[in-house]
């Protein structure tokens, strides 16, 4: 129960979004009730007065002029609150979503990496889809039963308190049953919504792998597991789903009860002439009306258990820490390449594994820095510090003498190009691809103009040519279409696009071919030219063009300095090195 009501204080917290539409359906619900007691009141007198008072029409035509006003504006209302209502949860629906793609990108990919991608694609999209019914739904009706009962069993009570009586004993049921009867069922939400996004996990990462599972002939292993994973979920839903309908059978069955009961002690009451036509009457018309209300809620109640096993995948997304982003901070300055510090740096994840320890140095502007070391090193894991999407736990760095975590993350970001071994390519166009637009240019002709500008300098202009539509020809998702090299060459143009001040390079020409390679190193030099840069290096090449060379190994500097006083010096490098030449002699000899 306090998960639950944890998960639901998080959905309660969101109504803000949404304020002025939720007050707008509620408003529209409570004076569409209030118009059913009028509505009720002159129905009963019209037919107290013409079956027993013996009236004729003109005693009762300004009663029946009233009545058509009554039901058209009853209609308009109910209207009014079912469009603001569904408003309200488009709107909740649109923020969530939106806090969340902040949130994830606040988080950055080093955060995200715990995180299963379809697990999380299916938070961002049905997991926020599943939490709108319950402001559309049942937040309204939560509201218009806490009032409109209450208003029309004070109209009841001056007319007849026994029905009165009957109400206030009976009415109370219904949400009593109702929270009974959804307390097994919330759990059982949960655990269907566990299911769906393990399913959606295991479907994503079996369809990114197919090409491999076609390879081992794993692709029938691998259909079996999801149509299991698929059976499980169906269970969980038909589990879900006979509560959800037992509980309306329960509600509608305790309201038809409560209903006929009423209509049978007045019914005797008239018989034996106890009760007045009138007051008869209209306690039967409000009867229905004054039990709708929780029959409706009763009705939406499953959305609060959809909503409440949806909200335990958003809150835990929420609750990973992102760091702080503060449009007050310090701006970065843009002239020039930064000098940048690494002082006494260490890096612990949550996990207990260690990425740095006490790493130093500096990085002068505009210098090229290799960092070279075994796997597990802490290259990558400097390439993140730098990038801002790792904190150091231990140490600072500073960016011209301020540290980092004082600048403005985004603005320090504007001033970084990455360009990583396997770039990923959006399904857009070249064009897209290559200006990553962010709304700071509006001209299309100027846009153009430098993405042309950066495909001449990535050496891609002629791989653009010879496409279809040129710049405006759609790329699939992750350059389906492209070979590696033509994709590399698209993300070079994308880095020369950004003109940044600082470059990460994740030795880009690792997985290529030699031809490709040696086309590509001219532009990548020029990208580099006057810019400061750290690279992760894997080849000789990459290492003899650095201006210095870093060797980490288990997260601490080992040595530092140009690629022969390394290898005169022996050690780690010296060793990195001659393996790399034996390896290079051996495939020459093939």
């Amino acid at each position: 129960m306090a998960d639950t009501a944890r998960l639901e204080g998080f959905l309660k917290s969101q109504r803000s979004l949404a304020r002025r539409p939720l007050r707008i359906a509620v408003g529209a619900g409570v004076g569409a009730g209030l118009l059913t007691i009028v509505q009720a009141w002159l129905v009963a007198s019209i037919l107290a007065d013409v079956l027993f008072g013996k009236a004729d029409l003109a005693a009762v035509s300004d009663r029946l002029v009233l009545l058509p006003p009554v039901f058209l504006a009853r209609a308009v209302l109910a209207y009014v609150g079912e469009t603001a209502a569904v408003a309200a949860g488009a709107e909740v629906r649109r923020g969530l979503r939106a806090r969340l793609l902040d949130h994830v990108l606040a988080l950055g990919p080093a955060r995200l990496a715990g995180h299963d991608t379809g697990a999380l694609a299916t938070t961002v999209t049905d997991g926020v889809d599943a939490v709108q019914s319950y402001y559309a739904r049942y937040l309204p009706a939560a509201a218009l039963t806490a009032t409109v009962p209450v208003a029309m069993l004070a109209a009841v009570v001056p007319y007849d308190w026994l029905a009165a009586l009957v109400f206030v004993v009976t009415a109370p049921l219904i949400p009593v049953f109702m929270i009974l009867i959804g307390a097994g069922a919330e759990k059982l939400s949960q655990r269907q919504w566990s299911a769906l996004v393990r399913m959606s996990g295991h479907l994503l990462d079996v369809i990114q792998g197919l090409t491999t599972l076609k390879l081992f002939d794993a692709g029938r292993r691998e259909a079996e597991v999801v149509s299991a994973m698929a059976e499980g979920y169906r269970r969980d839903t038909m589990a879900v789903l006979r509560l959800a309908f037992l509980s309306s059978l329960a509600l509608e069955f305790l309201a038809t009860v409560s209903i006929a009961m009423v209509a049978v002690l007045v019914g005797f009451r008239l018989l034996w002439g106890d009760l007045a036509f009138f007051n008869g009457m209209f306690v039967l018309l409000l009867a229905p009306e004054l039990y709708a209300p929780l029959r409706a809620l009763g009705t939406h109640y499953h959305a609060r258990m959809e909503a409440i096993g949806a909200a335990g995948e958003l809150v835990e997304l929420l609750a990973t820490t992102a760091p702080v982003r503060d449009g007050d901070r310090r701006r970065p300055g843009t002239a020039g390449p930064p000098r940048i510090r690494f002082d006494d740096v260490s890096v612990a994840f949550p996990d207990g594994r260690t990425g740095l320890t006490g790493l130093s140095f500096d990085v002068a502007p505009g210098e090229r820095i290799a960092l070279v070391g075994p796997s597990g090193a802490g290259k990558t894991t400097v390439l993140g510090l730098v990038s801002g999407f790792l904190a150091p736990t231990a140490g600072c760095i500073l960016v011209d003498g301020v540290p980092l975590e004082e600048l403005d993350a985004l603005a320090w970001r504007r001033r970084i190009a990455a360009l990583p071994q396997r770039p990923h390519i959006f399904r857009a166009s070249v064009e897209e691809n290559i200006a990553m637009t962010d709304g700071t240019r509006d001209d299309a002709g100027a846009v153009r103009e430098s993405v042309t500008v950066a495909a001449r300098n990535a050496r891609a202009y002629d791989l653009v040519a010879r496409l279809p539509q040129g710049f405006d020809t759609l790329i699939g998702d992750g350059g389906a279409g492209l070979s590696g090299g033509e994709a590399q060459r698209v993300a070079l143009a994308r880095a020369f696009h950004r003109d940044p001040a600082v470059v990460l390079l994740d030795e880009p020409t690792a997985h290529l071919d030699r031809a490709t390679e040696a086309a590509l190193t001219g532009a990548i030099d020029c990208l580099l030219a006057g810019r400061t840069s750290l690279t992760i290096a894997h080849r000789l090449e990459t290492v003899r063009a650095a201006d210095r060379i870093l060797v980490l190994d288990g997260g601490r500097l080992v040595a530092t300095g140009r690629h022969d006083e390394l290898v005169a010096a022996g050690g780690l490098y010296a060793r990195l090195a001659g393996g790399e030449a034996g390896r290079a002699a051996a495939g020459g000899a093939r």
